[in-house]
């Protein structure tokens, strides 16, 4: 049987975390379910791939995770990040939810494990999987297999027809050859437009095209676009996306977190001509790391430098590539391409204002500089051990924030109402919950959530 030869059920648009969750929830009600990932199956899984953690709110100690973290801090601590753009409706909802996903997660094949040296400041409020995404991914396809699920891979859907208020199918290119293929409600679980480089730079200007994209090369909007060229309705800023500050020496696409630098803390960040520009210990890193990857953006040639010395080496997760090395500031900021005597008087200054204090790397310490602009409010230590270690930053681009409405039942929303049979899921919809910002965790909270979501209601539509 080819895939039209029938009508499906449920037609899953996309292969990652969100998608998968739709999938299975969909596949044990008994109904027919086709997933159409466009990567080949060596990538498949989109960015949930490279993820390593799912950020849960519980009210008591929960698998791998301590203590407790509440509905309100946790939705407070999405405030911080977001700076109020979020609906707190569906932001609530995906809080509320994340508690019951981690047992759901683990009955599905996902293994976690405690916290690793350099993320201990999450062992309360995010679960690590044993593996990284990628076994995630792998527990969750060996489910929906065992479940019926029929998985289409390098299927690249050019279109979802819509007729009038309803979802007709899909054209999907597989294999050199365009099919037509009808379902009976549609889940869109497809991702963000972040690797078409020339939509970024619509939106951003031409400094775009010096971005980084850390995530998978095959989330180009596609889907996305052709929903809201249909009348869709939109939200979310098409500038706003989860960006990080990756290493400079990251491939274009696909370097996956393995490329991220969390030394910014512990640092003096300088830009290509020597200056620093932010306060480096402004909060937690998992709070604060999201930030960066725009900071850098707005630096001349979206470049952005990282120094350290020895006291703080082995204090954060390591990037996969190694340092640059010197035994002086000045040599360093030669190896670098820098200009030495500015980044000299930069970390002298930067010395000179730092003060005594109780130093605690996992915690805020109050740890500041004193006369200095701009501060360094947290772990402010003087870079006075050699050797001394640089890091090249870049935006690194993960997912974009420009997306489609959806309700709390993951429906989406039409120029003429919420759609009778079209459900979203994941970074598609994000934009809802993410206005700005990121925190450490949260889009596979998302993801979660909303995916298990909008496969129970497609199901429970054509049941």
């Amino acid at each position: 049987m080819t895939l039209d030869a029938t009508e499906w059920d449920v037609i899953v648009v996309g292969g990652g975390n969100a998608a998968l969750c739709a999938a299975i929830e969909a596949a044990e009600t008994g109904v027919s379910v086709l997933m159409l990932e466009g990567a080949p199956k060596p990538y498949r899984g989109g960015n949930s791939r490279h993820t390593r953690n799912f950020r849960c709110m519980h009210s008591g100690p929960l698998s791998v995770l301590t203590d407790s973290y509440g509905i309100d801090e946790y939705y407070d601590d999405l405030l911080l990040v977001t700076k109020g753009r979020t609906d707190e409706g569906l932001a609530r909802l995906a809080i509320a939810t994340s508690e019951d996903c981690l047992p759901w997660m683990e009955a599905h094949g996902v293994r976690f494990q405690p916290s690793l040296s350099g993320t201990l400041s999450l062992s309360r409020t995010n679960a690590f999987f044993l593996g990284g995404g990628k076994a995630l991914v792998n527990a969750y396809y060996n489910c929906a297999t065992d479940l019926g699920v029929t998985v289409a891979y390098e299927a690249q859907v050019r279109h979802v027809e819509i007729s009038g208020n309803r979802f007709e199918s899909v054209e999907v290119e597989i294999g050199g050859e365009t099919l037509r293929i009808r379902g009976r409600a549609a889940v869109l679980a497809s991702g963000g437009f972040q690797s078409d480089i020339d939509w970024l730079a619509r939106a951003w200007g031409e400094a775009a095209r010096n971005f980084l994209i850390r995530g998978t090369p095959y989330n180009r909007g596609v889907v996305l676009k052709d929903m809201l060229d249909q009348g869709a309705e939109s939200v979310g800023d098409p500038t706003q996306c989860h960006a990080v500050a990756i290493d400079g020496r990251a491939p274009k696409f696909d370097g996956g977190i393995v490329t991220r630098l969390d030394c910014v803390p512990f640092s003096v960040v300088v830009n290509k001509n020597g200056e620093r520009f932010y306060d480096e210990g402004e909060d937690v890193w998992p709070k604060r790391y999201a930030i960066w990857g725009r900071l850098v953006a707005a630096q001349p040639d979206q470049v952005g430098y990282s120094l350290i010395d020895a006291k703080s080496r082995d204090l954060f997760m390591p990037s996969v590539f190694p340092p640059i090395e010197a035994g002086s500031i000045g040599d360093l900021a030669d190896k670098m391409g820098l200009p030495r005597a500015e980044v000299e008087a930069t970390v002298a200054a930067f010395n000179a204002a730092c003060r005594p204090g109780d130093f605690h790397p996992t915690e805020l310490d109050g740890l500041a500089t004193d006369g200095l602009e701009p501060a360094k409010t947290n772990w402010a230590r003087p870079l006075d051990t050699p050797p001394y270690y640089g890091y090249s930053l870049r935006p690194g681009v993960t997912f974009t924030y420009l997306g489609l409405k959806v309700d709390d039942t993951a429906r989406v929303t039409g120029s003429g109402g919420l759609y009778d049979n079209v459900w979203a899921a994941g970074e598609i919809m994000a934009g809802s919950i993410l206005g700005q910002g990121y925190l450490a965790g949260f889009g596979m909270t998302i993801g979660t959530v909303f995916g298990r979501i909008a496969g129970r209601e497609a199901a429970a539509h054509v049941a």
